[in-house]
């Protein structure tokens, strides 16, 4: 009904209305919400080439897949390499590189490896591959930013040829999901050189430039049966939201990645174009450094919670299209999302209360916003007007895209992010927010938050596993200097001759996945 709908060129009204009304899936890893406005076609084509705009790139961009950070890291590794596991559209850990994936106890696991799979240079894939592959994670001098979830594999070793051993420090049972994650990608043992990005993917690497873009072309001994479908594809960044829905309703690209909630009215209409919706724990936040003013003053990253007016941000900029946070990582969409915990109520007049109590009421206080985190910029005007209701003047620095996030995320005092779906808790709290974690954007730290994290990943007992998580996402709330005032849904401006494209747990354009599996109906 909702692709009908879309064809025929329903007004935004009416498509709010019937994404509001759609289905939900479940499945292990997470119960995923998922809100997709894109019928499958029921026959693949093969041949044509694809160009696909994202919305961030930097002189930075890697084809290292342990040092991946942005969409164009995922979306360029998910091409040239593959994982262990992979996660489908209901959340399930399916097989990629791995023929099996057991364990009697959830701390000892048996990784048997398919047999016959190549890399692009020709090299056959075994367990040394992967041993090597996932011990570099271990290596501090490797910069992976994974090492903290890495850490709790203690022994990594080769038992034959197709046959590797993992040992956990602790069981953790969401082990085959967690290796399916963009930064485990496999590759070749011995590797240092990614400029070539030699990989078992579906992809072989052309061309990169980091920054302006990357051209791919079919891998003519991919392993799997099928796909991929496209002769080649194209891959850069469009920072700007308008300029990347022009490209595409000029038919100069295929795809227009996270374009903004806006927007749908420019394509409303407009033949040749539609749209792919997905909610799966995507957000927008705004951080306050713990460590240093202004979010060290007692007060402050309190009365900046009931500062943000989460309803007008959801409404007003997100369009709707989005659900209202609770300053935690675990959306709506996740089984173990706490359904009692309610967010800041919208208070200005309490705010300015604790601003005053903190010592800052009257004085400027600097925002980063920048078009690299999606809506950033907007909802910081939003904050910015309430201030100034208040007495309170925030400064907002609009920051260029390019450099955004290795020269001013984690650093400026406050600053927002923009957080990729993940499909446990524990990869998020892992992540984000225990002590060492890579990605601490609050630098928030509590040994009794990190003990947790350590006892819940282990529990077989989904109630108390549930209860402990429920704590913990209060804790971050109340405790950490994070505010997420929604959890977005993803919207990919695509052409209509683009099909195959499903939603996916991991995130927009299938998880970053999308070259392999989608094709031109043209």
């Amino acid at each position: 009904m909702v692709e009908e709908a879309i064809r025929r060129g329903a007004s935004r009204r009416d498509l709010l209305k019937m994404l509001m009304g759609s289905g939900v899936a479940l499945g292990a890893g997470g119960g995923l919400l998922m809100r997709a406005t894109q019928a499958v076609a029921a026959t693949p084509k093969t041949g044509g080439h694809l160009k696909a705009a994202g919305w961030s790139a930097s002189t930075a961009d890697t084809l290292d897949p342990a040092k991946a950070s942005l969409s164009t890291d995922y979306t360029r590794s998910c091409a040239l390499y593959n994982r262990l596991t992979f996660l489908n559209e209901a959340g399930e850990v399916e097989m990629e590189l791995a023929e099996s994936f057991e364990s009697s106890d959830a701390k000892t696991w048996n990784v048997k490896l398919k047999s016959g799979v190549t890399f692009h240079d020709g090299k056959t894939l075994s367990s040394a591959d992967v041993v090597f592959s996932l011990k570099r994670h271990l290596d501090p001098d490797v910069g992976s930013k994974v090492n903290s979830i890495a850490k709790q594999m203690a022994e990594i070793t080769a038992v034959d040829n197709l046959n590797v051993r993992i040992v956990l420090t602790e069981p953790n049972a969401d082990l085959p999901t967690i290796l399916s994650l963009h930064h485990f990608m496999i590759v070749a043992d011995g590797t240092t050189d990614f400029s070539k990005g030699i990989g078992t993917g579906a992809f072989v690497l052309e061309e990169f430039e980091p920054g302006v873009r990357s051209i791919a072309a079919r891998n003519p001994n991919y392993f799997k049966a099928t796909g991929p479908y496209l002769d080649s594809f194209e891959f850069f960044a469009i920072s700007d939201n308008n300029a990347r829905v022009n490209a595409l309703l000029s038919d100069d690209i295929h795809i227009a990645g996270a374009i903004n909630a806006r927007s749908l009215r420019m394509m409303e209409g407009q033949q040749g174009v539609d749209t792919s919706i997905t909610t799966t724990g995507n957000y927008t936040n705004l951080n306050i450094r713990l460590d240093i003013d202004p979010g060290a003053k007692a007060g402050f990253i309190e009365g900046m919670k009931h500062l943000v007016n989460r309803e007008l941000i959801q409404k007003s900029i997100l369009r709707g299209l989005a659900e209202i946070g609770n300053d935690q990582p675990v959306s709506p969409a996740n089984r173990y999302h706490n359904t009692e915990l309610q967010p800041h109520e919208y208070d200005p007049e309490r705010a300015r209360a604790l601003f005053e109590k903190a010592g800052v009421l009257g004085q400027t206080i600097p925002i980063v916003a920048s078009d690299a985190a999606n809506a950033s910029i907007d909802m910081a005007t939003v904050v910015q007007q309430a201030g100034s209701e208040i007495g309170m003047t925030f400064d907002v620095q609009r920051a260029p895209s390019d450099g955004y996030w290795s020269n001013y995320w984690l650093k400026a005092p406050v600053h927002f992010g923009n957080i990729n779906p993940r499909p446990t808790p524990d990869i998020l709290f892992s992540l984000l927010y225990h002590s060492e974690a890579p990605w601490n954007e609050s630098q928030y730290k509590s040994e009794k938050f990190d003990n947790m994290l350590i006892e819940a990943r282990g529990l077989l007992d989904e109630t108390k596993r549930t209860d402990m998580y429920w704590e913990m996402q209060e804790m971050v709330a109340n405790e950490a200097g994070t505010i997420i005032p929604a959890y977005i849904s993803n919207i990919d401006g695509i052409a209509s001759e683009l099909k195959g494209l499903r939603p996916n747990p991991l995130g927009n354009l299938m998880g970053y996945a999308f070259a392999e599996y989608v094709w031109l109906d043209e």
